[in-house]
């Protein structure tokens, strides 16, 4: 088995159950993260499910080149960026998150981060975004996958926590529903600005921007440059270019540029 892949666990994927399907199909919680002390996150449905806002676009427009979305949920900020002219490729676990995106005029691939993935150290920027950071509970281990995924120079930018606040825990996903305490517990992690700037720097990667919009903070980072034989630009990013293009979906659109917004 890969060393990327998380841990396995038995039973259906958590976020491809019924109460965060129901919710993307209803466009609306009620729908939490239950902590096993019984603590509530409550998750903001109504927004992902809405056009991407003033604060996604601050985001969106520090994107670099053919942008992947990892977590892309009902597709909002996949479907802004590809309105825009902007080549992006959203993941996400969940069947109804991957439809959902595509039915807005996004693209989409169900698959977790810690699978392979088309264009694997070809994507200019990467997102983390809505409490993305979290996954797989171990912020060190998803940076040094995202660092895979990214080419030498690449950008990620994410979204911190509102609190100062540094905790993995065991979650599941809960709409108040009766059957909501049967749902698999899988980790998650929530991670402050100031904590998340630490796993940075212990990976190897530098905070070019931070900044806060509608009360929610951002942070993007680079990772340091490591040493690699590369061709020339020109030759370079036409490989890129062309390896990204041939491992999108067959019915994705290839006729959009993948560079440039």
């Amino acid at each position: 088995m890969s060393t990327l892949l998380p841990p396995a666990t038995p039973g259906p994927a958590p976020w491809a159950t019924d109460p965060y399907a129901r919710a993307l199909s209803q466009g609306r919680g009620p729908l939490f993260l239950r902590r096993d002390d019984g603590w509530l996150l409550p998750l903001d449905v109504e927004r992902w499910c809405a056009d991407a806002d003033a604060a996604d676009l601050s985001a969106l427009h520090r994107a670099e080149g053919p942008v992947l979305d990892i977590g892309c949920g009902p597709g909002r900020l996949v479907a802004a960026l590809a309105a825009r002219g902007h080549r992006a490729l959203g993941i996400d676990v969940s069947e109804a998150a991957v439809g959902h995106t595509q039915r807005i005029g996004g693209s989409a691939l169900r698959r977790s981060v810690f699978e392979p993935l088309p264009g694997e150290g070809r994507w200019g920027t990467a997102l983390l975004i809505d409490g993305n950071f979290g996954i797989g509970g171990d912020p060190r281990a998803l940076l040094r996958r995202v660092a895979t995924v990214l080419a030498p120079g690449g950008l990620l930018i994410t979204e911190a926590a509102p609190h100062d606040v540094d905790e993995q825990v065991q979650v599941s996903l809960d709409d108040g529903r009766p059957q909501a305490g049967t749902a698999p517990h899988f980790p998650w992690a929530r991670v402050g600005a100031s904590a998340l700037l630490g796993y940075a720097r212990s990976e190897h990667w530098r905070p070019v921007d931070q900044w806060e919009a509608d009360g929610r903070p951002f942070l993007a980072l680079r990772r340091r440059a490591r040493t690699v034989h590369r061709m020339s630009r020109s030759a370079d990013t036409a490989n890129s270019v062309a390896v990204i293009r041939s491992q999108f979906p067959r019915n994705l659109s290839g006729d959009i540029p993948l560079a440039g917004s």
